[in-house]
């Protein structure tokens, strides 16, 4: 009995990794996310398929729920997927999951997929990094957990780009923060549903960027690199 944690990538559904299609091939049982793209449960031919997603303000189930899910199918099959947009373990609780099926004593391995954060700006031609232009990013969750005794996002990040998922839903609020830090004029794009069909892109400035229609998923991507971007494709 194994459980496999695979990440689905950002969006495109031909973006996952060889190594999950074989292990979704041979599956008895996928639980999967809202940002895993339906299209790769195709190759899940013949197995159970358990939809657990969860999006702002309407959580299907509870990350405690979505454990028990998980180690109860992992206990009844031997080949077992559960299926995370992205990567596992860039802000999708795979962590939380390992250490759930660690105490039940079960097994468990990790495919990594590409994260958006990454995989969504370089997609489209816009570098996170550029030589003399910038050297580093960071990537932060623009909605922390709520339940926090206290917040760990400051906003005071000294990288050269910042990116910010699952941002929209308080990108007023995130925004005003990092004008305290960064000029209101400093370039931003924003990727909607980043390599899909359904993508779309914004851009504006840190002062107003949120005053534009967005609708998520949707990433954020804050520095110089996104003037290069726009050079690109001059």
């Amino acid at each position: 009995m194994v459980v496999h944690l695979i990440g689905a990538g950002p969006g495109d559904p031909d973006l996952i990794t060889v190594k999950a299609v074989k292990l979704l091939n041979k599956s008895e049982v996928v639980i999967y996310d809202r940002l895993a793209n339906e299209e790769i449960l195709k190759h899940a031919h013949n197995a159970k398929l358990i939809y657990v997603g969860k999006e702002a303000g309407k959580h299907y189930k509870s990350q405690d729920e979505i454990n028990e899910i998980i180690i109860n199918e992992a206990k009844e099959y031997s080949e077992v997927v559960r299926l995370k947009g992205g990567d596992p373990f860039v802000f999708g609780r795979g962590g939380e999951e390992i250490l759930a099926l660690k105490k039940e004593g079960l097994k468990w391995d990790l495919v990594p997929g590409v994260t958006s954060a990454i995989g969504g700006p370089t997609s489209l031609g816009l570098p996170v990094t550029h030589r003399a232009v910038a050297t580093s990013f960071t990537v932060v969750t623009g909605h922390e957990d709520p339940t926090k005794k206290e917040k760990q996002v400051k906003w005071d990040y000294t990288a050269d780009t910042i990116i910010i998922l699952m941002g929209i839903g308080n990108i007023k609020e995130n925004t005003a923060e990092l004008m305290r830090y960064r000029d209101p004029k400093t370039p931003v794009c924003v990727i909607e549903s980043g390599t899909t069909e359904n993508e779309r892109i914004i851009t504006g400035t840190l002062e107003n960027i949120s005053q534009k229609k967005i609708n998520p998923p949707a990433l954020l991507v804050i520095g110089d690199v996104v003037d290069i971007y726009k050079e690109i494709y001059e």
